[in-house]
């Protein structure tokens, strides 16, 4: 059976790309650390005999590079990520730390590895927040130059750089995936799609940053999982490619349409569940927006999830797993983050 090692496979991504693998029949390696984002479902797909956890740090190298050398996996999805804008802000460090530092210690045990004859492609997953603020008749293609805004986009472009430099100077082979805002089933609901599905839960205001006419790409999770498998399967050694639908919305519109949601659904919306505009993040950019067509061109991938469709299965998923909300500690999201300068 060919095994893979997903690094963050206990997050949002993650989780959904280690079901996605599971069910391809791979033998799926998920190296996690387990902070406070991270979630292990107890599903039956889990208890097959194709899947192993194990608690580690990516900056852990000797054990990282004792896991590849055991498992000799085809590929290394690395989404092991701080992606938080408003921790980024508060505390700029575990960033860093994880998500430069991490990748480096992946990289160096990719290197090592290479003078053994154990070459596994590396899937390095980025995001569309490198290429920062975006003008109204623009979209990023993958030669734009990047200009990130926060420490978090900062640490992922430094990440992306640290990658094409192995793959230049090692022959390490890899590829990145820069992607449009996720959403679907396990998300942490300190993001905007959840946090705004559970406030309705619990009957509480809705924040909107600003006026709320910030705008985002959006892609339901499964897509992007499809997205990374081709990468796996076809994506050319050295390259990055663009991972978006075409669909951005308005923050402001984006809320509106989980409130129809709701209220489509019959289920009640309390009196105290209504859109609150909050002061702004600090840099916020106003718009992202990803030229695709490269994916499209060269391999063949195009989303199939509607919007309105993905948007409706998430309220559903929540709706159903609301256990997976009441598991979490109300410190780890409620308080509002990134306002310290």
């Amino acid at each position: 059976m060919k095994k893979i090692i997903v690094t963050g496979g206990s997050g949002f991504i993650g989780n959904n790309l280690v079901d996605f693998l599971i069910r391809k029949n791979f033998f799926v390696i998920n190296l996690d650390k387990f902070t406070y984002a991270s979630y292990n479902p107890k599903t039956s797909i889990r208890n097959k005999k194709n899947y192993k956890l194990i608690k580690t740090d990516i900056n852990n190298k000797n054990l990282i590079l004792k896991i590849l050398k055991r498992y000799r996996p085809r590929a290394v999805f690395n989404l092991a990520a701080e992606t938080h804008v408003d921790r980024s802000i508060d505390g700029p460090k575990n960033f860093i730390h994880t998500n430069i530092n991490g990748t480096f210690n992946l990289l160096e045990t990719l290197r090592i590895l290479r003078k053994k004859k154990i070459n596994p492609k590396l899937i390095h997953i980025s995001t569309d927040e490198v290429y920062g603020d975006i003008k109204k008749s623009e979209r990023s293609n993958e030669n734009q130059k990047y200009k990130p805004s926060s420490p978090y986009s900062a640490s992922k472009a430094g990440a992306d750089h640290l990658v094409k430099s192995y793959i230049r100077t090692y022959k390490i082979n890899a590829v990145i995936s820069n992607c449009c805002n996720n959403f679907g089933p396990y998300q942490f609901p300190e993001k905007l799609i959840p946090k705004i599905i559970s406030n309705i839960f619990k009957n509480k205001s809705l924040p909107i940053y600003a006026k709320g006419k910030n705008s985002r790409e959006w892609i339901y999770v499964d897509d992007h999982c499809e997205a990374l498998f081709r990468l796996y399967l076809k994506g050319k050694n050295g390259e990055s490619y663009n991972v978006g639908s075409g669909i951005n919305l308005q923050n402001i519109d984006l809320v509106k349409k989980i409130i129809k949601i709701f209220k489509t659904m019959n289920i009640k919306i309390g009196n105290k569940s209504k859109i609150k505009f909050v002061k702004d993040r600090p840099g916020h950019d106003f718009r992202y927006a990803l030229n695709s067509n490269k994916i499209l061109r060269e391999l063949k991938w195009k989303p199939k999830v509607k919007f309105d469709e993905g948007l409706k299965k998430t309220v559903i998923w929540y709706l159903n797993n609301k256990n997976f909300l009441n598991r979490i500690k109300n410190k780890n999201y409620e308080k509002r983050l990134g306002l310290k300068l």
